[in-house]
């Protein structure tokens, strides 16, 4: 039952990271990966404000690990960050690294204490 829900979650989770990451890129004329950026730090609040929640086991393996799981994506960031890189394009990929490992551990607790402000 538990990777049925991981499954549907990522169903959602895998379409909106497309979704937005092509409506946000689509936005700029330039080669840093903004729409990965977007993704990646949206997931990174979302699953903040849910490891702050008393949710059950099932609501985190719907949530937490399918729709999070499949929206965020390492792979994509560290391969945006390699052809950055590989481009000549060094200084996007050392801002995209820096950017993405610090807004994505801020946007976690922003989530988290977000979350108990908000339930007292």
């Amino acid at each position: 039952m538990t990777a049925l829900l991981v499954v549907l979650g990522a169903a959602v989770g895998a379409p909106a990271r497309f979704l937005v990451d092509l409506a946000v890129q689509s936005r700029h004329d330039t080669p840093f990966p903004w729409g990965t950026l977007c993704v990646n730090l949206t997931g990174c609040l979302i699953l903040g404000a849910l490891s702050a929640l008393p949710l059950p086991r099932e609501a985190m393996a719907l949530l937490g690990a399918g729709l999070c799981g499949a929206l965020t994506t390492y792979s994509t960031f560290a391969y945006e960050a390699y052809r950055l890189a590989a481009t000549g394009e060094r200084l996007y990929a050392g801002l995209y690294v820096a950017v993405s490992l610090t807004a994505g551990l801020g946007a976690a607790w922003v989530g988290i204490a977000l979350t108990r402000v908000l339930l007292g």
